[in-house]
């Protein structure tokens, strides 16, 4: 499955208006689009400039790959760590939900990634 990274230019602005950290790389693939503000690619990949045919979201360069790529949370956690936490606690409702790639804990005695 291909996947594609870009950096999300008007999340950028918008942060530097706000003083928020929003995540501003997108990693997309044809059923999800996710949202990080680092990311780790475990293989090779190549980097797109393609002015006159950019992706639907506006962006003309990117980086493609059919390996695996990881989302980090803010502190340094793989998305797949912050996944595992969620099947573990979710049948105690202590589990998370993910959002612009960080974990949400849903009850007091879960812990955020």
């Amino acid at each position: 499955m291909i996947t594609r990274i870009h950096v999300n230019q008007h999340v950028i602005k918008q942060n530097r208006k706000t003083g928020r950290r929003d995540p501003v790389l997108t990693v997309k693939t044809y059923k999800t689009n996710e949202y990080y503000k680092e990311v780790v690619i475990d293989g090779p990949c190549r980097v797109v400039y393609s002015p006159d045919k950019p992706l639907s979201c506006g962006a003309q360069v990117w980086i493609e790959t059919n390996s695996e790529v990881k989302g980090v949370t803010d502190e340094g956690r793989s998305m797949d760590d912050c996944n595992r936490d969620f099947e573990v606690n979710c049948g105690t409702l202590a589990g998370k939900v993910l959002m612009y790639g960080k974990a949400i804990t849903l009850s007091e005695r879960g812990e955020s990634c």
